[in-house]
C-alpha cells in the first residue's frame, strides 16, 4: 500500500538513524529499553514509584536512575519500563515480585460503503442518549480534530464516567466528540509533542469506528456517498502510541494503562507485533487482561501475514477480540489503454484524468542507468531524463514513488500477488496488473516501434463474490494457544473511505501534492475499528454485558462465509462475518470471566506465583488444573490442537446463557463433515427464564490428520429465531509458546 510504504521507508530511516546513534555509544553502554510487568496494582498503601525505583536500584550498576527508569505503569495495573542491560534483565526476571521481562518492541499498524454493506444502514435502531455515553479508546497515531467526522456540534459534554484528560499537546484541541487525548512520544530534535495525526493512520481508524455522519465525501468523486462510524454518537479518546511509523511497546503499554483508568468502554488496537511466544510477553494481552478485568472489550487485528502461510495470526489472546479482512461489495479498479486499441483492466486508486491523451510507455529496462538489467527491469534505477512526460512498465508492484520522483507521468505495474485484488493510492496515474495482462501489455511494448497507452482515472463496479477474506489478512491457527481459534471474526478491510490527515498526501509520497479530508484504505487495521464499532453498538443495548458476553454475541451471530471463495476456511475468518444488526440480539451467549482466563493460563502451565501477581487476588491452580484442557475455556468457537496421523476423540464442555426469549427451547444442528462424528449432549436445551444458563458436551471423533492440517464443521443452537452459530476446527499446529 502506497501509503505503508511511505511509512515503511520513514520506519526504515528511522531505525537507521536510531542504529547509528545507539552503535556509537554501544561501547560505553550495552543498555536497551526492557518491560518489566509485575501484575496487577496491590490493594492498600502502595507507592508504585517508589516500589518501582527501589526494585531497579537494586539490580543497576553504575548507571543513575533519571537515565535508566523511562515510565511506570501505576493507573491501572503494576509494572515499569526501564534502560537495562541483559545481565540485569536477567536478574530482575528473576525477582518474586516480577512476572515477566521482555524487550521494547516495535509494533506495526497493519467508509462509506461498508455499513450499508453489511445491512447496517444509516437508519438502523439507536438508544442516542446510551451511545453517546460510550467512549471508545483509539490506540493509534492520534486524531485530526478538524476534520468534519470529528466535529462536536450537537454534542453536549463529556461522561460523566470520564477521568481522562486532553494532554493533546502541540496544535491540538479536544472537544466534545475527541473528549480526550493523550500522546507518548516526542519527535527527535524538539521538546514538544502533538496528539495530532500526521499519517492518517488514525483519522482513518477513528472515523470507521465512531465518526460523526458527514455527507458527499468521496476521494476526488469516487466512492462519493455518506460517511459514518459504526456508533456516530459516540465519543472518541486518541491515545497516540505511534509516530512516523514507529509505534513502542513501552507506549502501547502506557496507553492501556491511561485508557483504562481513563474509563474508555471499548478499546480498538489496529497494531501487531510479530514473534511474541508467550501471553505475559506481549503487550496487547497484558493490556487487553487488565482492561477484561475493568469490563472493557479489546479489538485487536489480525495481522498482514496473510502472504506467510498458516500459523501466522498476531491477535493470539482469548480476551481480545481478534479481526480478520475481507472485502465488500464495491470494488476499485482502473484501465489502461493500448495504442492498438486493447483495453485491460487492472487494480489501483487513481484520481488522475488523462483527458484522453495517450502517452509513451517506455520498459525500466530501457530507461535505466548504473544498475543490473535486474534491478533496471524493476524500474529501482530509472533515468529522470528518459522517463520524464512518459509511462513506466515495470516489473513489480512497489515502484510508484520512484517513477514519481523521477517526472514519469504514469506507471503500469505488476501487482502483487499478496495483493491480488486490492487497490492503492499511488503517488501517480498507475495501474497494478496481474502477470498474464502485465506480459500482454510487456508485449505490446516490445513489439511495437512507438508503443503508447492512455491510463483512466479509476472507477468502481460491483464485487458479486464479496464477502471474500483479503490475501493479506493472516491465518490462523493460534500459535500461543492452538485451542483457541483465532481470528475471531472477518470486517471490512479492504478499499474503504474514512477520514484523512490533511496534513499528509493520501499516497504517502513527498511528491504527492494532493491534500484530502477522506481517503481509501485497506489493511487489518481498517476492519478493526470496525469491529469495535459494533462491539460499542451492542453495549448500547446492553450495557451490563460483559466483554466476554459481546464478543460472544458478535461471534455467534456472524454471516457464514463461503467456502469456495475463502479455501482457508476457519482459520482465515473464524466464526465468518461480521453481522451488526443481528448482534444486539444473538438469543445464547458464552461468557468467560477474569476466573475462567485464569484457570486457562493454569491449564496452559503458566507459574503459579506468577498468576496470583497478574489476578492481583488469592488465585491459585488446583492440583488437577494440568488435566483440564484449555480447549474447555468457554469460548464460542470450539477448537482442539490434536497428534498427527492418529485417530481422535476430544470432547468440549460449555455453558450458555439465555438473552432471547425467557421461555425458549433450543435444538441442536450440526453441519455434515463425512470426516467427522459429532455428538451433542443434550442436543435440546430448554429455558424457563432470561439469564437462566445451561450446560452440554461435544464430543468430535475422526480418523488421523496429516501435518499441518485442520477439519471443521458448525454448531448450531436454534429457537426458530434465533441462530447461534459455533465452528468446530480440529488441527495438528503444535503450541510455540514459551513458558513465564
Amino acid at each position: 500500500m502506497a501509503h505503508f510504504r511511505f511509512m515503511l521507508f520513514i520506519d526504515i530511516s528511522f531505525i537507521l538513524m536510531l542504529g547509528i546513534s545507539l552503535s556509537s555509544i554501544a561501547a560505553k553502554d550495552t543498555r536497551k529499553a526492557f518491560i518489566v510487568y509485575m501484575g496487577s496494582l496491590p490493594d492498600g498503601d502502595y507507592s508504585s514509584s517508589f516500589n518501582h525505583h527501589n526494585i531497579l536500584q537494586q539490580v543497576i550498576n553504575g548507571s543513575s536512575m533519571a537515565d535508566t527508569m523511562i515510565r511506570s505503569y501505576r493507573r491501572s495495573f503494576n509494572g515499569f519500563a526501564a534502560k537495562l542491560t541483559e545481565d540485569e534483565a536477567k536478574k530482575l526476571a528473576n525477582m518474586k515480585e516480577v512476572v515477566s521481562v521482555f524487550p521494547n518492541r516495535i509494533l506495526h499498524p497493519q467508509t462509506t460503503r461498508s455499513w450499508d454493506f453489511m445491512g447496517f444502514k444509516n437508519t438502523v435502531g439507536r438508544n442516542p442518549t446510551i451511545e453517546s455515553n460510550v467512549i471508545i479508546g483509539m490506540l493509534d497515531y492520534g486524531v485530526s480534530p478538524e476534520s468534519p467526522s470529528f466535529s462536536d456540534e450537537g454534542f453536549g459534554p463529556a461522561p460523566r464516567k470520564w477521568k481522562g484528560a486532553c494532554n493533546g499537546g502541540e496544535n491540538f484541541t479536544c472537544n466534545n466528540k475527541i473528549i480526550g487525548a493523550r500522546f507518548y512520544q516526542v519527535p527527535i530534535g524538539t521538546d514538544v509533542g502533538s496528539a495530532r495525526d500526521e499519517m492518517g493512520h488514525g483519522s482513518h481508524s477513528a472515523s470507521i469506528a465512531a465518526g460523526n455522519v458527514v455527507k458527499d465525501v468521496g476521494f476526488f468523486g469516487l466512492a462519493q456517498g455518506t460517511a459514518r462510524g459504526g456508533v456516530p454518537l459516540a465519543r472518541i479518546a486518541a491515545y497516540k502510541v505511534c509516530y512516523l511509523g514507529v509505534c513502542l511497546s513501552t507506549d502501547v503499554l502506557a496507553a492501556f494503562d491511561d485508557a483504562i483508568a481513563d474509563g474508555v468502554d471499548i478499546l480498538t488496537v489496529p497494531l501487531v507485533s510479530s514473534g511474541t511466544k508467550d501471553l505475559f510477553n506481549d503487550v496487547v494481552a497484558i493490556g487487553s487482561f487488565h482492561a477484561m478485568e475493568k469490563g472493557i472489550l479489546t479489538s485487536h487485528s489480525a495481522g498482514n501475514g496473510g502472504y506467510k502461510g498458516e500459523f501466522k495470526v498476531s491477535s493470539i489472546t482469548p480476551w481480545v477480540l481478534g479481526v480478520a479482512a475481507s472485502t465488500t461489495d464495491r470494488k476499485f479498479i482502473d484501465k489502461v489503454v493500448l495504442g492498438n486499441g486493447k483495453t485491460i483492466t487492472g487494480f489501483s486508486i487513481n484520481s488522475f484524468s488523462s483527458r484522453g491523451i495517450k502517452l509513451p510507455v517506455v520498459y525500466g529496462r530501457d530507461v535505466s542507468r548504473n544498475c543490473s538489467e535486474f534491478d533496471a527491469r524493476l524500474c529501482t534505477c530509472i533515468d529522470s531524463h528518459l522517463v520524464k512526460g512518459k509511462i513506466t512498465l515495470c516489473d513489480q508492484f512497489l515502484v510508484d514513488m520512484e517513477a514519481d520522483d523521477a517526472g514519469a507521468a504514469g506507471a503500469i505495474l505488476l501487482n502483487n500477488e499478496n495483493d491480488a485484488n486490492v487497490s492503492y493510492v499511488l503517488a501517480l496515474p498507475a495501474v497494478a496488473l496481474n502477470r498474464r495482462d502485465h506480459i500482454t501489455v510487456k508485449s505490446y511494448v516490445n513489439f511495437t516501434k512507438n508503443p503508447v497507452a492512455e491510463i483512466l482515472k479509476s472507477e468502481t463496479i460491483k464485487d458479486l463474490d464479496s464477502p471474500v477474506v483479503a490475501e493479506f489478512s493472516a491465518l490462523g491457527p493460534n500459535y500461543v494457544v492452538p485451542d483457541i481459534l483465532k481470528p475471531d471474526i472477518t470486517a471490512p478491510g479492504v478499499d474503504i473511505l474514512a477520514a484523512h490527515s490533511p496534513i499528509v498526501p493520501p499516497s504517502g509520497a513527498p511528491g504527492d501534492t494532493r491534500h484530502v479530508k477522506y481517503t481509501v484504505k485497506s489493511g487489518t487495521s481498517v476492519p478493526c475499528p470496525h469491529a469495535a464499532g459494533v462491539a460499542a453498538y451492542v453495549k448500547t443495548y446492553h450495557p451490563a454485558w460483559s466483554p466476554s458476553a459481546i464478543q460472544s454475541a458478535i461471534m455467534t451471530t456472524a454471516w457464514p462465509m463461503d467456502k469456495s471463495k475463502n479455501p482457508n476456511g476457519e482459520i482465515s475468518y473464524g466464526s465468518g462475518h461480521i453481522n451488526p444488526v443481528k448482534a444486539i440480539d444473538p438469543g445464547l451467549v458464552y461468557e468467560a470471566f477474569k476466573e475462567d482466563y485464569i484457570k486457562l493460563m493454569c491449564s496452559l502451565g503458566y507459574n503459579s506465583e506468577n498468576i496470583k501477581k497478574v489476578s492481583g487476588d488469592n488465585s491459585s491452580c488446583p492440583e488437577s488444573s494440568e488435566d483440564v484442557p484449555p480447549r474447555n475455556l468457554n469460548y464460542p468457537s470450539l477448537t482442539a490442537s490434536i497428534p498427527t496421523n492418529k485417530s481422535f476423540t476430544v470432547s468440549f464442555h460449555r455453558t450458555v446463557k439465555n438473552v432471547g426469549f425467557a421461555n425458549s427451547t433450543y435444538k441442536v444442528q450440526v453441519s455434515p463433515n463425512s470426516k467427522l462424528e459429532v455428538k451433542v449432549v443434550p442436543d435440546v436445551l430448554s429455558f424457563k427464564a432470561l439469564e437462566e444458563k445451561k450446560s452440554f458436551n461435544v464430543t468430535v471423533s475422526g480418523g488421523g490428520l496429516e501435518k499441518s492440517s485442520w477439519l471443521a464443521t458448525t454448531l448450531i443452537w436454534s429457537d426458530g429465531k434465533h441462530i447461534v452459530r459455533s465452528p468446530i476446527l480440529v488441527h495438528t499446529y503444535p503450541s510455540l509458546r514459551s513458558s513465564v
